[in-house]
């Protein structure tokens, strides 16, 4: 093959892996300042723009520890899929502020931080996250997005078990990882240049017909995605996700409501910066629906899409693109 067509390939891989990153850390520091707000306060002021200080007192431009995860995650896929080496670097990022935005830990999920506890301990990753019912929270799927660039190509049996072992580090009910595993799936199908409403619905219809296959995955567990999978109520009415109006999306740290609420946002608004304001502007766990949502709105719609005003104060702006660049020539 012409080298001048691999060069191209890799440059345009790089560049979406470069505007997923910045997209997630982008999205993730504009909801840092207001994490934990009600949605009515925001409706009286909303989030218009890239601010800092509030809820953490962090300066503009800081992510949180989604998207240190998250690169934490990248950093080690540039090394291939190592889940031992993944365990140390976040136990790394928790004991010494490694893939910090400013040097030191200031937000860390309960769940997440006993999960990194048992992985210093030794423990092994797969078995170190929490499978009660209880620990679903959404602290998997905001640092899954890297996970997806290195699935390309996989059969999907084999997409779901990777997912399934990143997520298990801190959770490792099979909720988070179907969640964590339906919005891979998406990316991935985004990757290929689908528009994103088709994107969805081709998703749906593989899920659907893995589903069966899906350790754990009961008929009665598969309930809580049947707003996503847009399954269908009892009485056979179907309701598409960008039917529901924004009272009836929940914007907590549980993951399915961070999945339905990501895939929300970025469907039902048509630009980069319409869809990461929306998704914090709904209050609560705002960071992370900011992240999970801006990585995907990213991925879709391009570097170009987010504000260079924006970019010019993010945290550690030329790591996150050097880092980019690595994934990109390692894949």
């Amino acid at each position: 093959m012409d080298s001048r067509i691999i060069r191209k390939r890799m440059n345009t891989g790089a560049q979406k892996i470069t505007a997923a990153l910045l997209g997630l850390a982008v999205g993730d520091a504009l909801g840092v300042p207001v994490e934990f707000q009600r949605r009515a306060a925001l409706a009286a002021e909303p989030v218009t723009t890239l601010q800092g200080y509030g809820t953490h007192n962090q300066p503009p431009g800081t992510w949180s520890d989604d998207s240190s995860l998250a690169f934490c995650l990248a950093e080690s896929l540039c090394q291939g899929f190592d889940l031992d080496d993944l365990a140390r670097r976040f136990v790394n990022w928790n004991e010494h502020g490694y893939w910090t935005p400013h040097g030191t830990v200031f937000d860390i999920g309960i769940a997440t931080s006993k999960a990194i506890g048992r992985l210093a301990t030794g423990i092994t990753p797969t078995q170190a996250g929490g499978a009660n019912e209880g620990d679903n929270g959404n602290g998997s799927l905001m640092r899954i997005l890297p996970l997806a660039f290195v699935l390309q190509g996989l059969p999907i049996h084999e997409r779901y078990q990777r997912v399934a072992d990143v997520s298990s580090l801190t959770h490792r009910h099979s909720r988070s990882i179907f969640a964590c595993f339906i919005y891979c799936e998406y990316a991935l199908e985004l990757l290929k240049g689908t528009e994103k409403h088709e994107a969805l619905r081709t998703v749906q219809e593989r899920v659907h017909a893995f589903a069966d296959n899906v350790p754990g995955l009961t008929e009665n567990e598969l309930a809580h995605f049947d707003r996503v999978l847009e399954r269908g109520a009892g009485n056979g009415e179907i309701l598409r996700l960008t039917d529901y109006t924004e009272a009836a999306i929940a914007s907590s740290g549980y993951a399915i409501h961070t999945l339905e609420a990501s895939l929300w946002c970025f469907l039902t608004s048509d630009t980069y910066v319409e869809a990461v304001l929306k998704a914090v502007n709904l209050g609560s766990d705002t960071d992370t629906t900011g992240c999970v949502t801006g990585g995907l709105a990213g991925l879709y719609y391009g570097l170009e899409s987010i504000p260079a005003e924006w970019l010019d104060v993010l945290a550690r702006r030329a790591d996150i693109e050097n880092l980019a660049q690595r994934l990109g020539t390692s894949l």
